[in-house]
């Protein structure tokens, strides 16, 4: 089975993440973390400054890794390595997504997220009730 490493931005505003939907691929119109694939000689935390500024045009400031997520698609095995970030500058542009919303907490569920990304959800929500989460 094919392997993709990809890096993953779990953004805070004011107590909220971002989270983005996707506008092509297979899982069309579901909702993700932004991100993406790490190139050839690019380090994590590189491609994942390159991957927001080109999926949402901002800067933004890694502040640290919090969990990798290993995940089965029908066709490949998704290693998805999760950090907490803020936007240091800019303002979003959607590029590879059709919409974006801040949710808080209580509304992390309310929209369609990818399988993957359901796996991440699920660790921001048990380190929230066990009172874990800080930058």
């Amino acid at each position: 089975m094919k392997s993709i490493k990809v890096v993953a931005a779990i953004i805070f505003l004011n107590n909220q993440v971002l989270a983005t939907k996707r506008s092509y691929g297979d899982y069309i119109n579901m909702w993700e973390f932004p991100g993406g694939k790490i190139e050839a000689n690019e380090t994590k935390e590189d491609a994942l400054k390159r991957e927001i500024r080109e999926e949402l045009d901002v800067a933004i400031s890694i502040h640290k890794h919090i969990t990798t997520i290993e995940y089965d698609y029908p066709n490949f095995h998704l290693t998805m390595y999760c950090y907490y970030c803020t936007i240091l500058s800019g303002t979003i542009k959607l590029s590879a997504h059709n919409e974006a919303r801040w949710l808080d907490y209580n509304n992390l569920t309310s929209v369609e997220w990818l399988p993957a990304d359901i796996d991440l959800i699920q660790f921001l929500q048990k380190e929230l009730e066990n009172k874990q989460f800080h930058l």
